[in-house]
């Protein structure tokens, strides 16, 4: 069976370094481009086509549509647009900000500092050394003023972390490499990392991984943010909890806080690192074993035959927790096998397990 090749992207920041190459190509040529080559920090060479070109004696404008390839990306098929602005007879130089649809960083922990636009250093880099190809050699007596913007950026902002994360606003013009790679998980574990670091920046030394948005606010309603635990610590892992686990010990968090529901738990339980696995089947024999071996042993939990009897014959994690009535012994039994997962994952952290229940409640935490 042939496997289908899936085709890359480009970033926002390549975008926008494609658009403002071209503004910057039509001020330098008094008449309009319709194409640029961008030269990427890979190495390699992208042509990018340009619309919505516009000229006057002080200034230039054009957008390019953000093609993300065959990645899910929220921004794919976005106009990203630049305007430049000459103010003449002063120092050459060249000033980057933000527009339209483009947000401010409000946090620490970020690429750039608070108050300043979230136009990631690479980007910027690569904007202005677009410019600079075009226009510095000709030693310009001007002020280049390149505003990047995104119309519908404010709205498409709602559907990320933006605002979690302390972009407020808007988007981010982010890209190290100006490609996008398709269906990868690094956009989602490079976001865990930025949270991870938000919190941290922000004082907070316990961090809250949640599998979904469910347990999520299960957990920020059962442990408060402000005086106990800070917004910023609450981080949406998703399937990754390996790697979270990980970036926790590397990045020096104290304390961990493991959320979720059950069939998501009962997965880490099991030892996978990467809980959008399908072996719902293989986890519930697991759990049927782990059922039998604490029968055996006479110093553990007794359990009835009734529950190993809902194990063998559910069909979902959540079915055998929902017919067992949430059974504590039953609870108990999977989360602590989550934490010692957990431990072994991210040694030296003080790590607990919050299980989310289906009608959002708490069923365990410790």
């Amino acid at each position: 069976m042939s496997v289908k090749t899936l085709r890359h992207g480009y970033t926002t920041g390549a975008c926008a370094a494609a658009a403002a190459k071209g503004v910057a190509q039509m001020l330098r040529e008094r008449a309009l481009v319709d194409a640029v080559d961008l030269n990427l920090p890979t190495g390699e060479t992208a042509r990018f086509t340009l619309h919505g070109q516009q000229l006057t004696d002080t200034s230039a404008s054009c957008y390019v549509v953000k093609d993300a390839g065959d990645d899910p990306d929220v921004t794919n098929g976005a106009e990203v647009h630049v305007t430049i602005r000459v103010t003449f007879f002063t120092p050459f130089r060249i000033v980057i900000e933000g527009g339209t649809g483009i947000g401010r960083v409000t946090k620490p922990g970020l690429a750039v500092p608070p108050g300043e636009w979230a136009i990631n250093p690479v980007p910027r880099r690569m904007i202005t050394e677009a410019i600079n190809e075009v226009l510095a050699m000709r030693c310009m007596p001007a002020t280049l003023t390149a505003t990047v913007s995104i119309p519908n950026g404010v709205e498409l902002a709602k559907k990320t972390l933006n605002e979690r994360l302390g972009i407020v606003g808007g988007l981010s013009i982010l890209g190290t490499t100006g490609i996008v790679r398709p269906i990868s998980a690094k956009a989602w574990t490079d976001t865990i990392d930025i949270a991870i670091d938000v919190a941290l920046a922000c004082g907070s030394r316990t961090v809250v991984l949640s599998t979904g948005r469910t347990s999520e606010m299960v957990a920020q309603k059962a442990l408060g943010t402000g005086k106990n635990i800070k917004e910023e610590a609450f981080v949406m892992m998703g399937d990754h909890v390996g790697y979270a686990l990980r970036a926790c010990v590397r990045k020096g968090v104290e304390r961990v806080v493991l959320a979720g529901q059950f069939a998501k738990l009962l997965k880490i339980a099991c030892g996978h690192e990467q809980t959008h696995v399908n072996s719902s089947e293989l986890d519930l024999r697991t759990l049927a074993e782990w059922l039998e071996l604490k029968t055996q042993n006479s110093s553990g939990p007794q359990f009835g035959s009734k529950l190993k009897t809902a194990v063998t014959e559910a069909n979902t994690a959540r079915q055998v927790l929902e017919e067992l009535g949430n059974d504590p012994a039953l609870v108990e039994l999977v989360c602590g096998k989550v934490r010692l997962f957990a431990e072994m994952i991210a040694p030296g952290a003080d790590v607990k397990v919050l299980l989310a229940g289906y009608n959002a409640e708490v069923l365990y935490f410790g």
